[in-house]
């Protein structure tokens, strides 16, 4: 590969504490060589393929912890190659996939083929997750250290909660014993049983079963009390209320060390979006009320809330064009998770460094894997995106295999440009 400089560049780097005008070197092997404001077109030499910029914003590609990819078993919904496209697009270079395939990622044979499968159909950095329990039915643990030895980098049953505090506690004790990622789904199935959308005022009046926050809460609450006795990585997939807010902000308080993330769907919409029953917004954890999304907000900047995800779970059509309660759960999101997050900058809701930190080092640090950097000697893996640009979401432009967006027609402000993974440019506006 031809070595390239991205010069007139604005760097923000959370990692390293950048932000300035600047260039980037990528070596011949897609690594970053040099980084910084002493990069500039009269340094660079005639031999180095030259990108400019243009005064637009560089930073480390983007880090998706919750995504549902759909291979094994659900190719019609998403596959490695249409979620890689939708990812690019989105300045996303590495996501966490979920295991809620068919069959469940529970087994070493599972791990082999979804590894060599990304290998060979993806195009961004796939880290599989594989399920707490086998099949997903919250019972038996399945085998942590042989999967982790195979290349998985954390342990959920994605929307399904392991309701079990015993079965909850052995797995937090081995987990602790393993270092091992533990992520969990945070609700309570008795208190959430039938519902649909947040217990509250719109839901009495679209005569729709409500899930109270409360079943958020008590599985958050039960957690991180077990988390004093067994000491463990521990992760809670979203919290979506303020009163989970609450018990998370007493917790780290208390010197525990646990890390928390939020969908981008939650503090970008609230319970009055679904109007006269927009399926498209039919969501778990459901959307909540102003006062929740703007508590979550205040969360992210306190530093109570680690991640943003954009919980990307495609449906097809049939899945969503059926009455409210029927529905399936769940919205696309990781083609727009970068470009709405940015509404929450030019809202004056967060500091622009702050939701880069969110979406690039912070799940980094959580995986512990060495992306959402641009370090000297990491891969060159880099989103460039222009911070002003208006454009309208198309559910039909987007790349998703699946159409199902929870914010159809939005109008946002923030366009990817150009997206890189180990150096090479692999999403380019056209």
């Amino acid at each position: 590969m031809k070595k390239k400089a991205i010069i007139n560049a604005r760097i923000i780097d959370p990692s390293q504490n950048m932000d300035e005008i600047g260039g980037v070197i990528i070596d011949s092997k897609g690594k970053i060589e040099e980084i910084g404001k002493k990069i500039n077109k009269n340094e660079i030499s005639s031999s180095y393929e030259v990108i400019d910029a243009k005064k637009n914003i560089l930073i480390p590609g983007i880090v998706d912890m919750k995504v549902f990819v759909g291979e094994p078993g659900y190719e019609y919904k998403e596959n490695f190659r249409t979620l890689s496209q939708a990812a690019l697009a989105g300045g996303v270079t590495s996501v966490v996939s979920m295991p809620n395939t068919k069959p469940v990622i529970d087994n070493v044979s599972m791990v082999d083929f979804i590894i060599r499968r990304g290998r060979d159909k993806a195009k961004i950095n796939i880290y599989p997750c594989a399920s707490l329990t086998r099949e997903m039915k919250g019972e038996m643990m399945t085998e942590f250290g042989l999967l982790t030895a195979k290349g998985i980098v954390a342990f959920s049953d994605v929307k399904r909660t392991i309701q079990n505090t015993e079965i909850m506690t052995r797995i937090m004790n081995y987990a602790s014993d393993l270092g091992v990622l533990i992520m969990q789904h945070a609700e309570d199935y008795e208190l959430s049983k039938n519902g649909n959308i947040n217990d509250g005022e719109i839901a009495t009046r679209l005569g729709l079963e409500g899930i109270s926050d409360v079943a958020e809460k008590i599985i958050v609450e039960r957690d991180l009390t077990l988390l004093e006795k067994y000491p463990c990585r521990y992760h809670i997939n979203q919290i979506s209320s303020s009163k989970s807010l609450e018990v998370v902000k007493k917790n780290k308080g208390n010197g525990k060390s646990f890390s928390v993330g939020v969908s981008i769907n939650n503090i970008s919409l609230n319970e009055n979006d679904i109007g006269e029953f927009k399926t498209f917004l039919k969501l778990s954890p459901p959307l909540r009320s102003e006062h929740d999304r703007v508590s979550l907000i205040n969360g992210i900047k306190e530093n109570l809330i680690d991640v943003i995800v954009s919980d990307h779970v495609p449906e097809d059509e049939e899945s969503k064009r059926l009455p409210f309660a029927q529905a399936a759960q769940g919205a696309i999101g990781v083609e727009t998770l970068l470009p709405l997050s940015l509404e929450l900058y030019h809202n004056k809701s967060l500091p622009l460094n702050k939701i880069i930190e969110v979406l690039t080092i912070n799940p980094a640090k959580i995986l512990k894997i060495d992306k959402g950097s641009l370090k000297k000697g990491l891969s060159a893996d880099i989103c460039i995106f222009d911070l002003e640009k208006p454009w309208v979401v198309k559910a039909d432009k987007l790349k998703s295999k699946s159409k199902n967006t929870a914010i159809e027609n939005r109008k946002l402000q923030g366009k990817i440009l150009m997206t890189f993974l180990n150096g090479e440019l692999l999403y380019s506006q056209s």
